[in-house]
């Protein structure tokens, strides 16, 4: 009955043993596979974050690329606004010098314009 237990005990052992050998190199190709997957992992990151600063750089150099050319769009508004807003005065005064200037080359052509400044009030002295 002793030989018997022993050997059923020796049995165990070596299945014990095997399950243990068994184990420990699961345990090991395990260790291996995670150890390669963390280095493809910590690799895909480091690329990762390196896209994302390229992209972050982008995005300030759009961002200011931007703000300039809203900042330009703006400039040009308050210019047009001005122009539209002043045109009227413009056009006048624009119409004076052309008129003006006709009455200078009509005097330099020898026309005399001496009646009608006396009667057109061109140069007419107001009275008090």
């Amino acid at each position: 009955d002793l030989d018997k237990e022993m050997t059923e005990a020796e049995t165990e052992e070596k299945h014990s043993q095997a399950d243990y050998e068994n184990m420990m190199a699961e345990s090991a190709s395990k260790r291996s596979a995670d150890t390669k997957l963390l280095a493809e992992k910590s690799a895909t990151k480091a690329d990762m974050e390196a896209e994302l600063e390229a992209h972050k750089e982008g995005k300030e150099a759009a961002v200011k690329e931007h703000m300039a050319t809203m900042k330009y769009i703006q400039s040009l508004h308050a210019e047009c606004d001005w122009l539209v807003q002043y045109y009227d005065v413009r056009k006048e005064a624009r119409a004076g010098e052309i008129d003006s200037l006709t009455k200078a080359k009509a005097v330099l052509s020898g026309a005399d314009f001496s009646l009608l400044q006396k009667q057109g009030g061109f140069l007419q002295r107001r009275n008090a």
